[in-house]
């Protein structure tokens, strides 16, 4: 049901979209604003000069996303003068961080709309950075897993973390487009006040976390393509040495396993230990010439212990 809250020197009115219609009955300088809002489910910010006299800011953030449905999603709309917020879908119990007793106590300190609004904002930001400080564990085991276990389940982690990274800084850049239209709106006594600092520092906060944990992912990438394409490598030259070193085996076998009628090394009496000794010479000589052209590599080697590359 609609909630009006009536601050000391402001208004916050709460609204649900079943509400829209009685409210558009009593608010016609909205009514543009509730249109558009019917089926809107995206993110936008709209910045209006004067409406009515009125500085006005409003449009739809996403603040909620599940990493895993792109469709489970929370947003709420709003409608932001210097006196009045107005809010769809957007109850206390949306704030993880505060309870509805403290973030009221805190409202109330706000000396305009503007202020609770940017205060509301941040805590928003602030529910984020406690993701965030989830994902940076995660992130922590994820480094370690690359060098103690490296294999294709760590990679397919690798790029799921990369996944919720995005998502968190899709969630973020709206809000950062929020905060630079409340900058260029310039309400009176908001851009240099303490909640405005606050807020965009801790919108910074989360910004640079973001993207230094970006750089992370990106390095465990590269390592892993690094790591990867070295035992790319290291396979095919294995597959490619032991082709040679059986090379004579093969001619050989294939020489002697013909069935011509005239073949005089059937009739030798030491006819088969001279063909093992020639396979066998012939090998070590190739293998031999391959060891000192220095082709065999780390090929007959076991991997060290906590290496990255086997």
């Amino acid at each position: 049901m609609e909630r009006n809250i009536n601050l000391d020197q402001w208004k916050w009115v709460q609204l649900t979209k079943n509400e829209l219609n009685a409210v558009w009955e009593k608010e016609t300088l909205l009514s543009n604003w509730l249109m558009s809002i019917r089926k809107n489910n995206n993110n936008c910010v709209k910045v209006h000069g004067m409406i009515d006299g009125e500085r006005v800011v409003n449009g739809s953030l996403i603040y909620r996303q599940n990493v895993d449905e792109e469709e489970d999603h929370r947003i709420f709309h709003f409608y932001l003068t210097c006196n009045t917020l107005f809010t769809v879908d957007l109850e206390f119990t949306s704030f993880k961080e505060l309870s509805p007793e403290v973030m009221l106590r805190q409202l109330n300190k706000a000396e305009n709309a503007v202020d609770g609004f940017l205060f509301l904002l941040g805590e928003l930001v602030n529910d984020l950075l406690g993701e965030i400080d989830q994902f940076e564990e995660s992130l922590y085991k994820l480094m370690w897993g690359v060098k103690k276990r490296n294999e294709m389940r760590i990679l397919e982690h690798v790029f799921h973390q990369r996944h919720e990274l995005l998502v968190c800084k899709n969630l973020l850049i709206p809000i950062q487009e929020l905060k630079m239209a409340i900058d260029e709106t310039n309400f009176p006594a908001v851009n240099n006040g303490e909640i405005f600092i606050r807020t965009c520092k801790r919108i910074d906060r989360a910004n640079v976390l973001l993207r230094e944990y970006e750089e992370e992912l990106d390095s465990i990438i590269h390592l892993e393509e690094v790591i990867s394409s070295h035992r790319g490598n290291e396979i095919m030259k294995t597959l490619t040495v032991l082709t040679i070193i059986f090379t004579p085996i093969m001619a050989l076998g294939a020489l002697w396993g013909m069935n011509f009628k005239h073949m005089p090394e059937l009739d030798w009496k030491y006819g088969y230990l001279v063909s093992i000794i020639s396979i066998v010479a012939s090998t070590a000589l190739l293998y031999g010439y391959l060891k000192t052209k220095g082709w065999t590599g780390d090929l007959l080697k076991g991997k060290k212990k906590g290496s990255f590359f086997h």
